[in-house]
């Protein structure tokens, strides 16, 4: 599907995954509106095609009006991808005592239930717009899982949880947005230099990197992005789930 001339939904587009993300979009012609905490807002850097939106994706009405005002432009809504997330680490039972039943809540909130809700939120206005082929296509939806969602490590059990639900909802996503001509694909990044990895040591980020089978390196964000514009530009893909992690099985810890 052509980019230029959309609009594009990113959420988490201040940092990370979804601020490269944002920028790639953004230089292939769309209007990109990149969703996020308005904390991380005020940090995030002036990009040329990207406004920003303060939002959190748990809550529906202020989902609902970042959506609206995404869709409201003279550039048809047809891009969304889901970058908002978190990724604490505890286990079930440790020596502090059973895993918090917040703390899981809450992962499961963001991570998932937030995807959910952009999704929704997002497809009805994209169902709105015109087709733009002959096969009545309309948009793309990309979600982000991880690797964790079927590797998970000791201390992930929220995360992985959280990262299989998306997993989960790929295909069915894709076949009940058929109708509408959206397109649902998710990416499963393996370990990708974020914010995330930002307050570890440069002597177990390379230990990470030499884990990798090849190339022996950790992911970066534009590796996200590059991934996306394919997947947005290549309309047979739906319903799928692709690794993005240069072979990476991850062990128990």
């Amino acid at each position: 599907m052509q980019i230029d001339g959309t609009a594009a939904i990113v959420t988490g587009g201040a940092s990370g995954l979804g601020a490269a993300t944002a920028k790639a979009i953004a230089g292939s012609g769309a209007a990109v509106f990149a969703i996020d905490l308005p904390a991380a807002i005020e940090n995030a850097p002036a990009v040329p095609g990207v406004s920003y939106l303060a939002a959190d994706v748990t809550e529906p009405d202020q989902v609902a009006a970042a959506v609206s005002t995404a869709a409201a432009g003279p550039n048809p809504l047809r891009i969304v991808v889901n970058c908002a997330g978190i990724g604490p680490s505890a286990r079930i039972l440790s020596k502090r005592g059973p895993h918090d039943l917040g703390l899981f809540r809450k992962v499961v909130e963001i991570n998932l239930i937030g995807t959910f809700n952009v999704v929704t939120l997002a497809a009805a206005e994209i169902a709105k717009t015109s087709p733009v082929d002959d096969e009545g296509q309309r948009g793309v939806i990309i979600n982000t899982a991880s690797i964790a969602a079927f590797d998970g490590q000791i201390g992930q059990a929220a995360y992985s949880a959280s990262k299989g639900g998306i997993v989960g909802l790929t295909l069915p996503a894709a076949r009940d947005l058929a109708g509408s001509g959206i397109r649902v694909v998710t990416i499963a990044p393996g370990i990708v230099d974020t914010p995330m990895l930002a307050t570890v040591s440069e002597e177990f980020r390379t230990a990470l990197a030499e884990g990798v089978p090849f190339p022996k390196r950790l992911g970066t964000p534009e590796d996200y992005a590059s991934l996306a514009l394919t997947l947005i530009d290549h309309d047979y893909l739906n319903g799928e789930v692709i690794r993005m992690d240069g072979a990476l099985r991850m062990a128990p810890r």
